[in-house]
């Protein structure tokens, strides 16, 4: 069908798959007539192979994907020493360690829930491991809560943070502000200490910094983790993050 049109028609034709093509022709290169006779041609090729247009798709997404994969590179290339050096995040395994992997996560969020037996799994299975946790309260007014009581504790008793942070994430029932400042009394902090650090500008000047870092990297979920110059998104499991830890540690020769 297409091989009765001239070139320029054809061309136009091929043209007006671009959205999914990525392919750039300006509409002013064609005429009212060229344009009038590409739709019913366009029509007749994707009804005979609408395939194309599941191809297309593909080819946008693999470079959507590849896009935002270097676009995150870029930003963290940019912002390394924020993202793995910071003190307003908490250091947990070995501060020390050779390589350090960086976990986003929310108090309300089930998939959290459900790596933090694999953090913990990783902290035991590599001792030469640092783990850096940023709270990134997404899901509510809720999470900000708890996040805010979890800078606190940071800040009044830092050595009691992992405690309360495997209280509140792995207990039951949506986190909130009482909930945080139930698991900090459960783990030996005074809520009243917790309480004092109510108006303290760093409580949102820590949640603003993940959230600063988050957006750079293109995060919009949790959990999400940093570690090299990979961003890795979603509970991918204990392997899939230790895959990850290893290549960092013991780059695969070229």
């Amino acid at each position: 069908m297409l091989s009765r049109l001239g070139p320029r028609a054809a061309l136009a034709a091929f043209a007006a798959l671009a959205p999914a093509l990525a392919l750039v022709t300006p509409a002013a290169a064609f005429t009212d007539a060229e344009k009038a006779e590409m739709g019913p041609v366009i029509r007749d090729y994707l009804l005979k192979n609408p395939e194309v247009l599941q191809e297309a798709i593909t080819v946008l997404e693999s470079r959507q994907q590849q896009a935002e994969s270097a676009g995150r590179k870029d930003a963290l290339v940019k912002m390394k020493d924020l993202v793995f050096n910071s003190p307003r995040g908490v250091v947990v395994g070995n501060p020390k360690g050779d390589v350090t992997l960086v976990e986003f996560f929310d108090y309300n969020c089930g998939y959290c829930k459900h790596a933090l037996a694999d953090m913990n799994a990783l902290m035991k299975a590599d001792p030469n491991l640092k783990i850096v946790l940023r709270e990134f309260p997404v899901l509510g007014p809720g999470s900000v809560e708890a996040a805010q009581v979890a800078v606190a504790v940071r800040m009044v008793a830092p050595e009691k943070y992992l405690a309360f942070h495997e209280a509140l994430l792995g207990g039951k029932g949506p986190a909130d502000r009482a909930r945080a400042l139930a698991a900090a009394k459960e783990v030996g902090i005074d809520p009243a200490l917790i309480q004092k650090q109510a108006t303290s500008p760093e409580l949102n000047a820590t949640l603003d910094e993940s959230m600063k870092i988050a957006q750079a990297l293109g995060l919009n979920g949790t959990p999400s983790f940093v570690v090299g110059d990979d961003v890795i998104v979603g509970a991918v499991g204990f392997d899939k993050l230790k895959s990850a830890v290893d290549a960092v540690r013991k780059p695969v020769a070229n």
